[in-house]
């Protein structure tokens, strides 16, 4: 007869305060549920008709945009299987700059279909195993989906219509003017290697007042404010940057000067300008006719560099001040004195303009100048509110991005949704042809394509027009030849258009990013089997109180 062991209840595994979900309803349906109420939230915002989000963040900033990137950084997302498909957003917008919300949308519906499998008794490694199927199937025919190319010898046409379709996406209505903005700017700064393209050279001046038309692109770099001495405007000129504050040294300590007489008190400071005119005076000297401060400028320092008609402009931005030391060619000095020949920079025209209402300070290297190419080019955006300048330097920025990516691989395939409906047709014939319970999750794959032209006719259409869209462009896509159809936003004839002949396309390379990424954050989220949480640092908080305490 064997022994009985009793078993010890409530076994303490963790600490108090731990929380701890497993099995498939607390943990892996909990987990979709709240991806899919994340992806819900961005979807309205997606494609030319995407309706705009009001977020308010955690200090108080208003945001009003369409822009998936920007929309999940503000909103602090909590749920730790929904940060995984913001970190993978978070990811393609490092990588591409451009179909973010795809990712969050593709992954949330990937989770949805893969919701029924689990309920209906399939096991999560089964439906994994048929998502990878899937997506190296999908990311094998996606190559031979390819329309067109950027062309070699860049052109300011051919950048143009590459960028419009994808800053359409954010600005609709005004990316013909953005587009144009983009293209000449990033032509202006483009290498003679085009895959060493800096994103980085590419700036954004915001300028309030105006309208949109009144946007413009300046050779150089464009700075918000004036200089602070009296001289506005020099040529052909030396530049010297310093980081350090262009003012007396202060010592570190207190001192105390006993000051006996009339005479002791007038030369009491004239040691310290003496010295201060010494140095201004060599600067002067070595041919420095444009001095550039990171930090204050003291007042005896303006008043000697003005009598040497030297020009002071303040710039506190570390990243401006880095970006004008490339335009310039010069080294920023830590030290206050004459800089060498190799750490002066050197600047064609260094002006005040006025743009609106503002007067502004453009740096500019002239093209047959010191032979030297500019490498900055600053879009100038002018509207009418703050939120509406931000939302278009997103668009710019989205633009530049896109170009980046083109220029590494400038392969472009069918937009509009075109590209998502092929492929769900290639991998739905591929799932059906195979064994095995996997064969479930690729034709699930299969139809969660489908997600991307469906949103994109209902946000345009409505929801009942959309789904008779989606009807019309699968019988086109039957058809031979018909992989280029997508959903036309305009509504011009039945809501289907030709989207390689409209020259609606996409960057190969962004969509296969953003597949993958899409595929790898449901796949992480359905590994899980069991959430563990510990408790939040940190001792109980203090009780608020209700006015104060001696209030009656």
């Amino acid at each position: 007869m064997a022994l009985k062991v009793p078993k010890a209840n409530n076994i303490q595994l963790f600490k108090d305060g731990y929380k701890q979900m497993s099995g498939l309803e607390d943990a892996v349906l909990r987990n979709i549920e709240a991806i899919s109420e994340l992806s819900n939230l961005v979807r309205t915002s997606f494609g030319p008709n995407g309706r705009n989000k009001l977020v308010i963040n955690h200090l108080g900033r208003l945001f009003v945009t369409s822009d998936a990137a920007t929309i999940i950084r503000e909103i602090e997302v909590v749920h730790p299987a929904a940060k995984l498909l913001v970190m993978a957003s978070q990811a393609q917008e490092i990588e591409m700059g451009d179909a973010t919300n795809t990712v969050l949308i593709f992954a949330g519906e990937l989770l949805k279909r893969a919701e029924n499998l689990l309920i209906m008794g399939l096991h999560p490694s089964e439906v994994i195993k048929g998502y990878e199927l899937a997506c190296t199937k999908a990311l094998a025919e996606l190559e031979t989906l390819s329309v067109s190319e950027l062309p070699s010898p860049l052109t300011n046409a051919s950048l143009v219509h590459a960028v419009i379709p994808a800053i359409a996406s954010k600005q609709y209505g005004s990316e013909d003017i953005l587009a144009a903005l983009v293209a000449e700017a990033a032509l202006s700064v483009m290498p003679e290697n085009n895959k060493t393209f800096n994103v980085d050279n590419v700036r954004v001046v915001k300028i309030m007042g105006g309208s949109l038309a009144g946007s413009k692109v300046v050779q150089g770099m464009v700075f918000g404010r004036e200089p602070e001495g009296d001289v506005k405007k020099v040529t052909k000129a030396k530049v010297a940057v310093f980081t350090n504050p262009i003012d007396t040294a202060q010592t570190e300590t207190k001192g105390t000067v006993l000051i006996k007489n009339a005479d002791d008190m007038l030369n009491f400071t004239k040691g310290e300008e003496k010295h201060m005119e010494k140095i201004f005076k060599e600067l002067a000297d070595s041919g420095v006719k444009v001095l550039i401060a990171g930090t204050s400028i003291g007042e005896l320092a303006l008043h000697y560099l003005n009598r040497n008609q030297i020009l002071v402009l303040k710039v506190l931005s570390k990243f401006d001040l880095r970006r004008l030391c490339r335009v310039v060619q010069a080294t920023p000095l830590a030290r206050l004195g004459a800089p060498t020949p190799e750490e002066a920079g050197y600047v064609d025209v260094c002006e005040t303009i006025e743009v609106g209402g503002d007067r502004v300070t453009v740096l500019r290297q002239e093209p047959e100048g010191a032979g030297v190419k500019t490498r900055t080019a600053t879009v100038v955006l002018r509207g009418a509110t703050q939120n509406h300048l931000d939302d278009l330097e997103r668009a710019v920025d989205d633009g530049v991005a896109l170009l980046k990516a083109l220029l590494k691989d400038p392969r472009l395939v069918p937009g509009a949704g075109a590209t998502e409906l092929a492929l769900a047709r290639r991998v739905e014939t591929y799932g059906a042809g195979l064994r095995g319970l996997a064969q479930h999750a690729v034709r699930r794959f299969a139809s969660a394509l489908e997600v991307i032209p469906r949103t994109l006719a209902e946000n345009a259409h409505g929801g009942a027009e959309g789904n008779e869209i989606l009807a019309r462009l699968l019988a086109k896509h039957e058809k031979a030849g018909g992989e280029s159809w997508g959903v036309d936003v305009e509504a011009e004839t039945d809501g289907t258009v030709n989207a390689a002949e409209r020259n609606i396309v996409d960057s190969l390379a962004a969509k296969a990013w953003a597949i993958r990424l899409a595929t790898e954050a449901a796949i992480s989220v359905l590994n899980v089997d069991s959430i563990i949480m510990s408790r939040p640092a940190g001792g109980p908080k203090i009780p608020q109180q209700a006015g104060n305490w001696d209030e009656d």
